[in-house]
């Protein structure tokens, strides 16, 4: 089967080739791969800036069905629509994984960088961290449910986002666009989304086609004063860094109100960044650093999607067969894309 494979270490390394066809073992189901998201990440070990273990094929975002069932499979069978959550290979067995947080287990190897992914017409997964797709939801929209999950997971689960929130996000990317649809549909009060002069053809404009309240582009609108305005003097209960630039996580501490909350969801690909510390301290803020995603909110992600409270197809702007992988990757890395899937 051709896939898009990281063939070794070092920056590039990238590129289409043959490879096995993967066989499901006991537990274990094969997928034919309709869609498969590209991600941030998929990005970075393209560039060498994520660890990985190659050769992999790359590509964790996938949606398929399956065609074939390994040994004790009880819960799954051929011809359900699935997605997978990208928890493969964890211990089991280890505090982390025994208190329910098998996202974050130390021997984890997720798709599409610890093992093959889904950027090829085959991918085999146990069958513990599938979950099935409505009719309802396309198969395009089926494969952003992992990047949803993500943003369900760290703003309703973890900083617990409330009804009647005043929500700045930093970062209108995909995920930065995906966390303001998750705080509107969470009964957010006010939701502003915040990026700069080169986000402004492309994201900015969509993030105001999708109805968020407030839409900042900070090179030319105070985003501190249009908080402020917006929260009559008090400032923001929710500031959701999506962009992983230190600038922007600086400016989240600038945004809140005294108690407020901040979520952390953008890497910031340093070894240490500049935080103002005491200002945080003095404001008493809360901050949430967050990493993948748990069952609950795959589970949540998909009800979401399926009621209508969330509509993803307005974020896909690029659909394109593997073969196209080089155009859609450059298209990301230039701001022109929203969210791109391929099509093994």
């Amino acid at each position: 089967m051709l896939a898009l494979v990281k063939t070794k270490k070092g920056p590039g390394n990238l590129e289409l080739m043959e490879m096995p066809e993967p066989k499901p073992q006991a537990g274990e189901v094969l997928i034919r791969v309709h869609v498969c998201g590209v991600c941030g990440t998929d990005i970075h070990v393209l560039h060498d800036r994520f660890p990985y273990w190659p050769p992999v094929i790359l590509g964790h975002e996938f949606a398929g069905e399956i065609v074939e069932i390994g040994a004790d499979v009880n819960n799954f069978k051929v011809g359900d629509r699935v997605v997978g959550e990208p928890h493969t290979q964890a211990c089991g067995k280890c505090t982390l994984c025994r208190t329910g947080n098998i996202q974050i287990c130390p021997m984890k190897r997720s798709p599409g960088w610890g093992i093959h992914g889904g950027m090829a017409p085959f991918l085999k997964m146990p069958e513990m961290l599938l979950h099935k797709i409505p009719e309802n939801i396309s198969w395009e929209e089926a494969a952003l449910i992992e990047p949803l999950a993500n943003t369900v997971h760290d703003i309703i689960e973890r900083a617990k986002i409330y009804a009647g929130d005043f929500v700045s996000i930093t970062g209108p990317g995909p995920i930065g666009l995906l966390a303001a649809l998750v705080c509107k549909a969470a009964g957010a009060r006010g939701v502003m989304l915040i990026g700069t002069g080169q986000d402004e053809a492309i994201r900015l404009k969509k993030a105001r086609e999708l109805g968020i309240d407030r839409v900042i582009n900070l090179e030319r609108e105070d985003p501190v004063q249009a908080a402020l305005e917006m929260t009559d003097g008090a400032g923001i209960d929710l500031a959701i860094d999506a962009s992983g630039a230190a600038p922007a996580i600086a400016l989240a501490v600038e945004l809140i109100r005294k108690k407020g909350r901040i979520c952390a969801i953008g890497l910031t690909s340093r070894d240490k960044i500049e935080f103002p510390w005491d200002k945080a301290m003095f404001k008493v803020a809360d901050l949430f650093f967050n990493l993948s995603t748990s069952y609950t909110s795959w589970e949540t992600s998909i009800r979401l999607v399926a009621s209508g409270r969330i509509q993803l197809k307005p974020l896909i702007s690029h659909a394109r067969p593997l073969s196209e992988w080089e155009s859609v990757f450059k298209a990301i890395e230039e701001l022109k894309v929203i969210k791109a899937v391929l099509l093994p």
